[in-house]
């Protein structure tokens, strides 16, 4: 099966038994590392990446899946060799820890603060919460998301996927 796609602005066109993940040839072809492998059943959101805008599991989507579609990783994300607010906002909070699961939370917050600039740290704690994170309860990722929201908000930045 032939399957063309976008990845991060790059297009690409290949030939597929249908048995690839998503987050495989991401990983193994394309070297994009920020996207991590965690539980491999779609439980822990380590491998999120975006998928028409919108947060998918890359562990759980096979390459014929993708066809004709535009993928954002996490490599997808500063431009000029700068990075995200969001991703400013996890390293002065310090909601990075080992910065394993940090991808995943990453791609998702961008989803909701696309929907709410300004959200409350329920509604983060609610749109979070398909991810895991072993080294924290979750404080300083919440931190970060609330902090990207306040600069995008001071810039008069939408975030736009």
């Amino acid at each position: 099966m032939r399957v063309e796609f976008t990845v991060n602005g790059e297009q690409y066109e290949l030939d597929t038994d249908g048995d690839t993940r998503l987050l495989d040839y991401l990983r193994d072809e394309l070297g994009l590392t920020g996207v991590k492998e965690g539980c491999g059943v779609g439980e822990c959101g380590a491998c999120t990446v975006l998928v028409e805008g919108k947060p998918t599991l890359s562990c759980l989507t096979y390459l014929p899946q993708i066809d004709g579609k535009e993928i954002t990783t996490i490599e997808g994300l500063g431009e000029n060799g700068k990075l995200h607010p969001l991703q400013e906002a996890f390293v002065e909070t310090g909601g990075v820890q080992c910065g394993f699961c940090t991808p995943g939370f990453i791609m998702v917050s961008l989803k909701l603060l696309e929907r709410n600039p300004d959200p409350t740290r329920k509604e983060i704690r609610e749109w979070v919460e398909g991810n895991i994170c072993r080294c924290t309860g979750y404080t300083k990722i919440v931190d970060a998301v609330q902090l990207a929201g306040k600069w995008l908000r001071e810039k008069g930045d939408k975030v736009e996927l």
